[in-house]
């Protein structure tokens, strides 16, 4: 009973205690249920016009666009430069894609399945698919037929396996291509849309024709500003940040990061040539004897031995003298020569003999067309095709396995036969071992340990004579610092560090860097200081110009003004508003139209220009007496608009509500 009391005397507690529990596990089951929703939100790479990219999206275009870049360059190894340009090109797609899918929403437009038919496949060709030489035939022009065989194959399939993938990399690669024409005549479509808006009626036309027409002729004298020492006026710092303020538009900025940085180069040590020489100079006495010259090349070399015939024309340089001198036989060895950090040696294997450079084939096509395929050294043909194409005659035909079935081919014509030879090639190239790799790395590490902040890591890089190489403007999505390879993860480091801190070792390619972090500019708008320079300029002009005007006070003539300025008079046969430069003067718009302001036979006040304070004085009237013939003005007109259209294209992508996040998975 007394435990009952006691349950009832802290009641209200305990449901206080059983209510907390309860919200606790609904929470934990909603935040369990709804973990799909949050992760996926963290899986997007940006938002394009409110619709959110998610990852798997972007990788697709990615993967995609590759598979265009392999059929388009025939490569499969693509550097560092050539993978940014992918992941940048793919986006940069879908940037279009989706900003012009919403302009078009917005008016209705659209591009229906017959257009895109027609502009693939009709008559009319898109010059995308025209300048795709996939589809160009043996004269080097563009065959339509062969974009129909294409989408023909790709819709039929194949029961072969190996067809069967390569029709669906074909298919990869026109849908991308596919695309790439409705985006491209999209914007087609809206910029001719546009310009249809970018015209000038008759009024546009007659006004800008009279502009032109009413002048004034003119004289003036200016005094540039390089002229007025700088000693001889100030500005302060609340005139630079009045400019700042005016100009403050044009400093908006992309959160960004500046840096500096030293390398090591890596660089192979005196241990490590003379290793790689003495690794030749045990195996010289095997080399030149060797039956089994296949086992100790392939072994040892980084050049394998293939039995492939070289030419004067393919054999390396060094080795050429050697292997096509009078009376060279097989069994004749060079000795160990050393060029561009790398020994080697070569061994002839068979000499006086002559072969075809090239042939010339033609793949048979049963029941079809015959392929005619073009010509082909032996190093570009699959050694099963090369082998009885270079052994036959013309007209020889030849047939082969290829994937689950077999293929015949025709040799069509084939190069006359000249001097061959077939070498084997000992070399090794002097790469650093890993203990010189990792006592430039302790360095590094040292030099860090040492130099903890920026400015100690750059005085003590300036003492030992290295390079401090500054880096600036680096945003989240840069991809590389410089030209430094592999140098993405300083990118990510410079956004995660504090300014002033020195990041650990990376290794960029042949190179150890240490960076520093020296800026970081996550405002808005550049900073003050950062545009300090170029407003002090400003603002000094600004000051020159009223020092200028002050000397000018209560001169009542040109001759007096120029002599005051210490320059002389010069004439405009004629100044109109359609003017865009101010005699020789240059771009001087504000003098322009001051001048035309005054009237005739007036002397101006002092006018601030761009270079200089100028002084004019009007003459009489100087109008043109050319026939306002409106459609030939409009159309003078409307050609001046004709960018119009184009950079409104690009203000639509500058304007665009695009969210980029790919830097956080990069």
């Amino acid at each position: 009973m007394a435990s009952l009391q006691r349950i009832r005397n802290h009641g209200a507690l305990l449901i206080a205690i059983v209510g907390l529990a309860m919200l606790a596990f609904i929470l934990g089951d909603f935040l369990n249920s709804g973990s799909s929703f949050f992760n996926r939100s963290r899986e997007n790479v940006g938002v394009i016009e409110g619709q959110k990219i998610h990852y798997t999206e972007y990788e697709a275009a990615k993967e995609q666009l590759t598979e265009v870049y392999k059929i388009e360059t025939g490569r499969n190894d693509f550097d560092e430069d050539l993978q940014t340009q992918i992941r940048n090109q793919a986006w940069n797609m879908m940037l279009m894609d989706y900003t012009m899918r919403a302009q078009a929403k917005k008016i209705g437009m659209d591009i229906t399945a017959d257009e895109l038919s027609e502009l693939c496949i009709g008559e009319n060709i898109h010059q995308i698919i025209r300048g795709r030489r996939a589809f160009y035939d043996e004269n080097g022009q563009f065959n339509r037929n062969a974009v129909v065989n294409l989408l023909q194959a790709i819709n039929e399939g194949s029961e072969d396996a190996e067809m069967n993938a390569n029709l669906k990399q074909a298919k990869t690669y026109w849908l991308y291509w596919e695309k790439a024409v409705r985006i491209s005549y999209m914007q087609e479509k809206y910029t001719a849309l546009l310009q249809h808006l970018f015209k000038a009626n008759t009024l546009d036309a007659e006004f800008a024709f009279n502009n032109g027409q009413k002048g004034v002729s003119a004289e003036y004298a200016m005094q540039p500003y390089f002229t007025v020492a700088d000693s001889l006026v100030k500005v302060s710092d609340s005139e630079i940040k009045k400019l700042y303020n005016q100009h403050k538009a044009q400093y908006k900025q992309t959160p960004n990061r500046a840096i500096k940085y030293i390398a090591f180069d890596i660089v192979p040590s005196e241990e490590d040539f003379k290793a790689a020489q003495e690794l030749l100079t045990n195996l010289q006495n095997e080399f030149k004897t060797t039956d089994d010259i296949s086992l100790v090349v392939n072994t040892n070399s980084d050049i394998m031995y293939d039995g492939r015939d070289y030419s004067e024309q393919t054999v390396p340089a060094q080795f050429k003298d050697f292997a096509f001198a009078k009376g060279a036989k097989a069994g004749d060895c060079t000795d160990i020569l050393f060029e561009n950090n790398t020994y080697a040696m070569a061994r002839i294997m068979q000499a006086g003999y002559s072969k075809p450079d090239s042939v010339e084939l033609k793949g048979i096509v049963e029941g079809g067309e015959d392929q005619e395929l073009g010509w082909f050294k032996a190093t570009d043909l699959p050694k099963n095709i090369a082998e009885p194409a270079f052994a036959g005659k013309r007209g020889t035909r030849f047939t082969v396995a290829q994937g689950m079935g077999e293929q015949t081919y025709e040799i069509m014509e084939i190069s006359k036969p000249t001097p061959k030879v077939k070498l084997a090639i000992l070399a090794r190239e002097v790469t650093p071992s890993s203990k010189t790799y990792s006592i430039i790395y302790n360095k590094a590490k040292q030099f860090i340990v040492d130099n903890n902040d920026a400015e100690a890591l750059e005085t003590a890089a300036q003492e030992a004579g290295m390079a401090v190489i500054p880096q600036y403007n680096l945003t989240a999505t840069t991809d590389k610092v410089g030209q430094l390879k592999a140098s993405r993860p300083i990118v990510r480091w410079a956004f995660e560090a504090k300014e002033g801190q020195v990041s650990d070792v990376f290794e960029c390619g042949q190179q150890f860097v240490v960076a520093a972090l020296t800026e970081v500019n996550d405002g808005e708008y550049r900073p003050l200081n950062a545009v300090r320079a170029e407003l002090t300029y400003e603002a000094m002009n600004n000051a020159k110009a009223e020092y200028i005007k002050k000397q000018l006070k209560g001169v009542e003539s040109l001759e007096a003004a120029a002599e005051v300025m210490g320059q002389k008079v010069q004439a405009v046969e004629r100044v109109t508003l359609a003017d865009s430069r101010f005699g020789n003067a240059g771009m001087e718009p504000a003098v322009i139209g001051k001048t035309i302001a005054l009237g005739e036979n007036t002397l101006s006040e002092p006018i601030q220009g761009n270079m200089g304070v100028f002084m004019v004085k009007t003459g009489a009237a100087n109008n043109g007496n050319e026939t306002f013939v409106p459609e030939t003005e409009k159309a003078q007109l409307s050609s001046r608009f004709a960018y119009l259209p184009y950079q409104a294209m690009q203000l639509i992508e500058d304007k665009a509500e695009v969210e980029d996040n790919r830097a956080n998975f990069q």
